[in-house]
């Protein structure tokens, strides 16, 4: 009986052991197969989960299509905006530039995605596609974002709608669509402009019918934001357009939000080069174009100036400056040389910029006096505002010295031709480094001979104004450590320079000596 019962219980173990090796090997194969299956499914998503959004952006979403209107276009009602004071300019330029460290550039990275190896036991996965490059291009907390979009593109303008369908050879679909806000404006965080929503859809059926086709791309900015100021106009919008436009030699449609008819009017020869077409204005416009490719928003590179190492790259202020003399007809690239004169009479021809506002040049005759003593023969130049800006060009590009206090006016240093003298004098109150940013680098950048002049307390104003005592006086840095605002007030508000002769002297016989050696 013993001998029986051991004999069962031996076998009921090996059994158990029989079994249970089986039944490892069957859950083995299907954690295998369970394995694979998720493999393939990753496989086949991955390429489409790959997003990029700008920070405070929500996920993409898919809204509903943009409304069919066919509403016939009402024509531009012009819009006028007064000069922006140039305290509010200076207030933008403070804004902190970003350091390297501070710009966290975001860019597209694209995996390679490979084949699963088959094996016997399931089916082989067809290699994916290359992930897909995002239309829009989000450079983090600073810098403007810009939109590129090759392929068919819909702008309902006055809906500040830009609606991307899926292209053919996509299949006509799009299972993962993006949607992106942009500010078309070179100052990222610009207030008073509306944002444009790019917008790709799922599948064309989801994109509006054209109302109007373009046989060329469009170029979607805004034109307001700190224009009306010259400095701004230049350093916001014409800068950053002419790096986003000029790569379609004029074969694209400007579509523009917040559009001034004085600003077209004033700078019309330079937005007719840029573009051969009607400006669309996108706020009134109902209709639902349809472009072969679009670029929605300009970017700015630096204050005034052009980066040729930063996308849209190989551009550079000589090359922006040669396009301006082309643009007007400017018939100088280069500044008079002194150096074959001889006896002949040659006395290089000065400029100096006119202020009405606070800054103005208090003895500006004695200081034509000086030059005219040291050998220049000198002019006043008073830009004007609200006009073309083509004949006070021609004015400019005659000059070989081009002098003024710290101002939108020495804006005017872009007609200048390459080489010319451009001199700078810079407001008492530790305004160094805005001179430099706003003007010093931009002149260096052009190619310009740049010297600074930086203004005394004794050359200053204020201390009539204010009295010596007065902490803007008598302590610049506390001003600067209380904020823009006061800083604005003070240096570029309320004081007016009366040069020192005999300190600025030496600085004219410098800019004479480098054109008689140049």
């Amino acid at each position: 009986m013993g001998g029986d019962h051991g004999k069962l219980m031996k076998s009921l173990k090996g059994a158990a052991q029989k079994y249970l090796g089986v039944g490892f090997l069957l859950g083995f194969f299907l954690v295998l197969l369970t394995y694979f299956t998720v493999s393939e499914q990753f496989a086949i998503a991955a390429p489409n989960a790959i997003r990029k959004t700008s920070p405070g952006h929500g996920s993409p979403t898919i809204p509903s299509p943009v409304e069919e209107k066919r509403q016939q276009l009402p024509p531009i009602i012009e819009q006028r905006q007064a000069p922006k004071p140039e305290h509010e300019h200076a207030a933008v330029v403070q804004e902190k530039t970003p350091s390297a460290e501070e710009i966290e550039i975001q860019k597209e990275t694209e995996e390679d995605h490979t084949k699963e190896k088959p094996t016997d036991d399931i089916t082989t996965v067809e290699e994916s596609a290359p992930a897909k490059k995002p239309a829009c291009d989000i450079q983090g907390p600073w810098a403007s974002d810009v939109c590129t979009i090759d392929g068919d593109v819909r702008i309902h303008g006055s809906a500040h709608t830009v609606v991307i369908p899926p292209p053919i050879e996509a299949g006509g679909s799009n299972p993962n669509p993006q949607e992106w806000r942009i500010l078309p404006y070179s100052r990222k965080h610009m207030g008073g402009l509306k944002e444009v929503t790019v917008r790709e859809v799922a599948s064309a059926a989801d994109a509006p019918a054209c109302d109007v086709r373009s046989p060329v791309p469009a170029l979607v900015f805004a034109m307001g934001g700190l224009t009306g100021n010259y400095w701004h106009d230049f350093s916001d919008v014409l800068i950053p357009l002419y790096l986003q436009a000029r790569r379609f030699d004029g074969e694209v449609q400007l579509v523009v939000e917040n559009i001034q008819m004085w600003y077209v009017g004033k700078y019309k020869r330079i937005l007719d080069r840029l573009s051969r077409y009607d400006i669309v204005d996108m706020d009134k416009d109902d209709k639902v174009r349809c472009f072969p490719g679009a670029v929605v928003g300009i970017r700015m590179h630096k204050e005034f100036s052009i980066d040729p190492a930063r996308e849209p790259t190989g551009h550079s202020m000589p090359e922006f400056t040669k396009f301006l003399r082309d643009t007007f007809s400017l018939p100088r690239d280069a500044p008079v040389s002194l150096v074959d004169a001889g006896d002949k009479a040659v006395r290089p021809r000065m400029m100096i910029i006119s202020r009405r506002h606070p800054r103005k040049l208090m003895n500006v005759d004695e200081v034509v006096q000086m030059a005219e003593r040291i050998g220049f023969e000198v002019v006043i130049g008073d830009p004007p505002f609200n006009v073309d800006v083509g004949e006070f060009a021609k004015e400019v590009n005659r000059a070989d010295v081009l002098m003024g206090v710290h101002g939108a006016g020495l804006t005017n240093s872009v007609f200048l031709p390459t080489g010319a003298v451009f001199i700078q004098v810079v407001p008492y109150g530790k305004m160094e480094h805005i001179g430099k940013v706003d003007f010093g680098d931009p002149a260096e950048d052009m190619r310009l001979k740049y010297m600074a002049y930086s203004a005394g307390v004794e050359e200053s104003t204020l201390v009539e104004t204010l009295g010596r005592d007065h902490p803007a006086v008598r302590d610049p840095e506390s001003i600067h450590r209380s904020g823009w605002g006061k800083v604005a007030e003070y240096y570029l508000g309320k004081q007016d320079i009366r040069l020192d002769l005999a300190r600025f002297e030496p600085l004219l016989r410098d800019a004479m000596d480098y054109l008689k050696h140049q």
